[in-house]
């Protein structure tokens, strides 16, 4: 065990990057809930990938934004706390494209941090660029930190030279014992990933002006004599209209999101799935401290400058 690696990752990036795309493809199952809008992510959930030889445990954190709201501050403030101490910092951009003011805000922080972390700058999306594209918006992410970053670009959802990336951050982590079981894939329980998954399917579902006000809290989580899985869930809007929409015309919308999320938890626990889904309104939630922590989302206080 002497030669055994053991190193924590924390991937950070602007929200909509692939992050959790790419510790799903990492990890070769689904354990983080994915969806083309922005701030899917919304606590800090580990990956662990173990083979005889190292043990990488990634931080997935939310994207760092501009926050309007106390759920940004949160989302912002779980990003941040996770850099703070892990063996190697992974910095996932969107290739496809030149630095954006998010980015700029991203590399301020990282510029910040003490040099004795690694940074590896990956470039997601490579897929969808031109190879000069790819170098020049590269060069433009390099030179937006001040922090010698060792660089990789990848496809995480065509798990393009994820192998390398892999090597790499191996290469970079310490030599130590494992601190997880090797058939241990997170620290999420099954209960709070299946919240995520319930989320994900409404963010699939519905339109733009909804799916950001859309809070998910599980009420029951309970396996049957029948060994079938029982989940009763709670999904909040801020208000009435949203609760409308989310519900559809005869209540199509919610089955459609039921279905689709009864499927993802059914594949994640390869068991049967009995979810019964409900609708309230929460108004402005987001902006309330105490509704947030009934949701999960404690605000942790802020340090004095």
């Amino acid at each position: 065990m002497n030669d055994f690696r053991t190193g924590y990752i924390a991937i950070i990036g602007r929200p909509n990057v692939g992050k959790s795309t790419l510790v799903n493809a990492l990890l070769g199952q689904k354990i983080a809930a994915v969806s083309p809008k922005p701030q899917t992510t919304r606590k800090r959930q580990l990956g662990i990938l173990t083979t005889d030889k190292y043990q990488l445990v990634f931080v997935d954190t939310p994207g760092i934004h501009s926050a309007r709201h106390k759920l940004g501050e949160f989302l912002n403030q779980e990003a941040q706390e996770s850099i703070a101490g892990v063996d190697v910092i992974l910095w996932l951009v969107d290739s496809s494209v030149k630095p954006t003011e998010e980015d700029k805000q991203i590399a301020l922080l990282l510029s910040k941090l003490p040099r004795r972390t690694p940074l590896v700058l990956a470039a997601n999306k490579m897929d969808l660029v031109p190879a000069d594209a790819l170098t020049r918006n590269l060069e433009a992410y390099q030179a937006s930190v001040k922090k010698d970053a060792k660089v990789v670009s990848v496809s995480a959802t065509h798990t393009m030279h994820l192998d390398d990336l892999v090597e790499l951050l191996v290469s970079l982590s310490p030599f130590r014992a494992p601190e997880f079981d090797e058939e241990q894939v997170t620290d999420s329980y099954e209960r709070d990933i299946a919240a995520d998954l319930i989320r994900e399917a409404c963010l699939n579902h519905l339109r733009e002006e909804v799916p950001h006000g859309v809070g998910v809290r599980v009420d029951e989580f309970t396996e049957r004599a029948n060994g079938m899985l029982y989940i009763a869930a709670t999904v909040f809007v801020e208000r009435n209209s949203q609760k409308g929409i989310l519900i559809g015309e005869g209540g199509q919308m919610m089955k459609s999101i039921g279905s689709a999320a009864r499927k993802e938890i059914e594949d994640m626990g390869g068991r049967k799935v009995f979810l019964e889904l409900r609708v309230k309104v929460l108004k402005d939630w987001r902006n309330d401290e105490g509704a947030m922590q009934r949701l999960g989302y404690r605000m942790g206080k802020k340090k004095r400058k």
